[in-house]
Order: C-alpha cells, then sequence, then structure tokens
C-alpha cells in the first residue's frame, strides 16, 4: 500500500465529514462521534447525492438528497434500499494525520 497524508483528524468535526480532493479523485471522509475515521466515494449511487453533506450517525451515512444510509465499513447500502458506495482502507498515524491507500483510489480512477 502507498500511503498519501490527506489531513489531521481534527479538521474533520465528531460526527462529521469532509470532501477531500487528492490528485487521484474526491473521497468523502468521515469521523465517527468515537473518532474513527472512513472513507468512501462522495457520490450516493441513487441520484449522485453528495455524501460528504449527509449526516453521520454511528458507522453509517445518510445521503441529504433521498435519506439512503451507507455503511461507512462495507459501503452497502441498509434498510430496502440497495446498492453500494466505494470504500477506502485508512489509518491514523500516531501524531493524528489521517492516511488513505492511494492504490485503492488508483484503482478507482483506473476503472
Amino acid at each position: 500500500m502507498s500511503w498519501l497524508d490527506i489531513g489531521h483528524i481534527d479538521d474533520i468535526p465528531l460526527r462529521g465529514a469532509r470532501l477531500v480532493r487528492t490528485r487521484l479523485g474526491c473521497v468523502g471522509l468521515f469521523r465517527t462521534a468515537e473518532a474513527e475515521v472512513f472513507a468512501t466515494s462522495n457520490a450516493c449511487p441513487h441520484k449522485g447525492g453528495p455524501l460528504s453533506e449527509g449526516i453521520v450517525h454511528g458507522r453509517k451515512v445518510t445521503c441529504p438528497l433521498h435519506n439512503w444510509v451507507f455503511s461507512l465499513e462495507t459501503g452497502e447500502a441498509m434498510g430496502a434500499d440497495e446498492g453500494r458506495i466505494a470504500t477506502y482502507p485508512v489509518r491514523l498515524d500516531v501524531a493524528g494525520r489521517i492516511l488513505i491507500d492511494a492504490d485503492a483510489l488508483g484503482k478507482r480512477s483506473a476503472a
């Protein structure tokens, strides 16, 4: 894995999200109430809603357009909705920097 530094955990509020523009494309970055960080594609597969503008609850995000709910861990739609969003490996270093797997992002942009 090739890790890309995309910011500090304190750049994202608890239960919040940010749109992150990388050289390999845009991703939604989400922080839970437990200070876990997840990275996914930013577009809802239903109507393209910006997931980084959605509501983070538990380990899920709700799309701001039509209330579809996605697992931040697996990317799977929850409940009666069908579909999935891409998820990307992230980790926190000891200084609180958020690192995302650039190889996984590169595979998405090549598809």
